[in-house]
Parts: structure tokens; C-alpha cells; sequence
């Protein structure tokens, strides 16, 4: 392979997921055969300083100590960076806030002898950074606070990163981010940066390396054939969640996505408490389809009762829409929000779990693997087996496995 040098330097204020696209990005990479690694300043810190830096006066800009100490370590990881591509290494990855333009033009200028291109996370969603947080807090740093106090402290962090933060605009090469929606914002290149087309098209892709894409257990509306409601599991649907615990406690599940209904969160339940430091973390998103009028009626009741709804969404099931309710064609925008909500929330995990619903896991098994619209209401969705899904730039993989 050609032996082409290139530092990536991250940008974005805390909890923009920064981290999390440099790691997709490098085991990518690796997987590619392009030598890569990250260093992080977060990461340094922790290692070699024995004080606590968890609290928010460590990062305010008037902490004389707290900007050395951070300045030296950002100085130290530069040239770790310059030490591995001058050694063999293809691409490092500054991953830090790198918030300031003094910050990046330092960068600049220590690293003028090398290929750099600038990427910034931007991420403005209220809801998003909140759940962010409270995953930033479980890292061992935040252990002595209390919740609360640990919250606050991070968001104070963020404060004081925005009074010295300075959006891309004069870099020589950058790309500018929407790390939520995985879409470009803004580019300008100037050099030819190497594996660019790579990198511009991993940026846009949704990728998970282990996606496993679980139905509810067994509940009482099941028996009943009636669609919708909030029902709880059956003593077969403990069962089956039961063995699903069983199946998946040798593999380490760090999160795991439901929608907000009691049906899904029952499901996961059994498969936290065999796992260890596992969080189940609903999502409205993922809310079976509402059914409108429709809701908690049986499909032989609204046969009998509704014959006109009936007929009608025989006819066009994908894009019919319940009366003042939704269909596949309008819950798509949703559920497609919460395939995004889920990537950027795992964070670095190799194995991402979401119990869903039969309608919904439809719609997110047609997001990675581009089925034919009018398909997607007939895809097989049982209680009794799961999907696993992988989707890369290079590798479309799903299977559907009994557990």
C-alpha cells in the first residue's frame, strides 16, 4: 500500500461525539490496512495526572495551572502523532476539543511538515446532549460525585469550553459536520488530502459493526392479535426474555436502545442484570406505529368495525396512514432519528442491542438494508429469533439467528 501520512485534528466542544466518530473512523481504517491511531488529550490526562480534573475549574480559561497542564499535554500528544506517522504510521487522530483557532494554529504550525485535515462535530440537539452527558458521567473520573453534582460539573465544563470556542473558518483544510445526522455541512480543501474520498464517504455512512435488532417478548395483546397499547409481557414473554439474557451474557452489551413502551424495557431488563455496567436508555423514536383510532383493536375487530381502514391499507400498506395516527411512510423520519440517536449514544461500543417493535424493527432493518419501500410491512419480524445486522462502507451483513 502506498505510504501516504495524514493527522486528522478533531474539533467540537465536549459530548459532540468527537470520540466516537474518531474510533468508527480508525477501526475502519485498520480494517483497510491503514495504520491508524488515535491520541487522545482526555485520555493523557487521566494517565498522568494523579489529581482530580474532573471538576470544572480544571478547564476554565483563568486556571492558570489547570491551561498549562492542558497545553502540555495537547503538546505531548502532537508529538506522539508526529513520532507514530514519521515510524510507520499512516494516519494519526488528534482527538480533542481543540476549541480555540490559537489552539489549532499551534497544531498548524508544529505539524506544517504534514498532511492535515480539520473535521468539526457540531451537534446542537438539546436532547441528544443531555443523554451524552449522562454517559460522559459514568466514566470512572465522575465516581466520587453524586449524579447531579457530576452533571453539573460536566456542563460547566461545556461553558467554558463555548467562552473560548472558535467555529473552522480559516483552516486550510477542514470539514464541518453535522455528527447527529451524519451529514456534511461545510468543506474547503485546499491540499490533496490522502484517503479523502474514504474518509468524506465513511462521514456520511451510517456504520455499526454489531447490530443485534430484537422484537419484544411475548405479550398479552399478542395473544389477542390486537395491535398498539402499553401491554406487559406474558409468563412465555419472561421466558423468552429470560433466554435472551442467557444467550447474550457472555457478550458485553454496554447499552441497550428500547422504545418507551413497558413491552420493550420488560425485554431488556433480564439482559441488564447479566450484564455488567449495562444501561438501558428508551427511546420514543422507537414506539411501535401508532394506530390511531385503531389502537388496542384486534385486526378482526377493525375488519368487522372499520371495513373502510380495513380495505384501505390492504390496498397500500406502506403508505397508508391510520386515521389520526401515522403509517410506515410517516414513522420513517422518526425511526430513522433514533437509528441516529443510537449510533451517536453508543459511543465506542463494538455491539449495539435495540428492542424494538415488529413495525419499527421493520423500518430499521429497511435503513441498512435499502429495501424496496413497498417490502418493508412484510418483512419478517418474530419473537423468537433476532437480526444481526453489520453496515460498512465495505460489508453489508444480516442474519437472522434463533436464540
Amino acid at each position: 500500500m502506498e505510504d501516504r501520512k495524514l493527522c486528522v485534528v478533531m474539533v467540537g466542544l465536549p459530548a459532540r461525539g468527537k470520540s466516537t466518530i474518531a474510533f468508527r473512523m480508525k477501526d475502519n481504517l485498520v480494517r483497510d490496512g491503514i495504520r491508524t491511531r488515535i491520541f487522545n488529550n482526555g485520555d493523557l490526562r487521566r494517565k498522568l495526572i494523579s489529581k482530580d480534573t474532573s471538576s470544572h475549574e480544571f478547564y476554565d480559561p483563568n486556571n492558570t495551572e489547570g491551561v498549562k497542564l492542558r497545553d502540555k499535554i495537547a503538546l505531548m500528544n502532537i508529538q506522539k502523532a508526529i513520532d507514530y506517522l514519521n515510524n510507520g504510521g499512516n494516519v494519526a487522530i488528534l482527538d480533542a476539543t481543540n476549541a480555540s483557532h490559537k489552539r489549532r494554529e499551534k497544531i498548524t504550525n508544529i505539524l506544517k511538515r504534514h498532511t492535515l485535515l480539520f473535521i468539526e462535530c457540531i451537534n446542537n440537539d438539546r436532547e441528544i446532549l443531555e443523554a451524552s452527558i449522562l454517559r460522559k458521567i459514568t466514566h470512572r473520573e465522575f465516581k466520587h460525585m453524586k449524579k447531579d453534582e457530576a452533571i453539573q460539573s460536566f456542563k460547566e465544563r461545556i461553558r467554558y469550553y463555548q467562552s473560548i470556542y472558535t467555529p473552522l473558518k480559516d483552516e486550510i483544510n477542514f470539514v464541518k459536520l453535522d455528527s447527529l445526522s451524519n451529514k456534511i455541512i461545510a468543506e474547503e480543501i485546499t491540499d490533496d488530502i490522502p484517503y479523502f474520498d474514504w474518509l468524506r464517504d465513511f462521514l456520511v455512512t451510517d456504520t455499526v459493526r454489531n447490530l443485534y435488532l430484537i422484537r419484544h417478548g411475548e405479550t398479552y395483546f399478542n395473544l389477542e392479535n390486537r395491535i398498539g397499547g402499553d401491554s406487559d409481557l406474558t409468563e412465555n414473554g419472561k421466558v423468552q426474555a429470560l433466554a435472551l439474557a442467557e444467550f447474550y451474557k457472555k457478550k458485553k452489551i454496554p447499552v441497550i436502545f428500547t422504545s418507551a413502551k413497558k413491552r420493550t424495557i420488560q425485554t431488556a431488563e433480564p439482559i441488564r442484570e447479566l450484564q455488567q455496567n449495562c444501561e438501558i436508555i428508551p427511546l420514543d423514536e422507537f414506539n411501535e406505529i401508532d394506530s390511531g383510532v385503531c389502537e388496542c383493536m384486534s385486526y378482526e375487530e377493525i375488519r368487522k368495525e372499520m371495513p373502510e381502514v380495513y380495505s384501505a391499507r390492504k390496498v397500500d400498506k406502506y403508505n397508508y396512514i391510520y386515521p389520526k395516527g401515522e403509517g410506515y411512510v410517516s414513522m420513517k423520519q422518526r425511526v430513522e432519528m433514533g437509528i441516529r440517536k443510537a449510533l451517536y449514544l453508543s459511543a465506542n461500543s463494538q455491539n449495539l442491542m435495540i428492542i424494538g417493535h415488529r413495525a419499527t424493527n421493520r423500518m430499521i432493518l429497511s435503513h441498512f438494508l435499502y429495501r424496496r419501500k413497498e417490502d418493508v410491512p412484510y418483512i419478517y419480524i418474530p419473537q423468537d429469533k433476532f437480526y444481526h445486522i453489520v453496515a460498512t462502507q465495505d460489508r453489508k451483513f444480516f442474519q437472522l439467528k434463533k436464540y
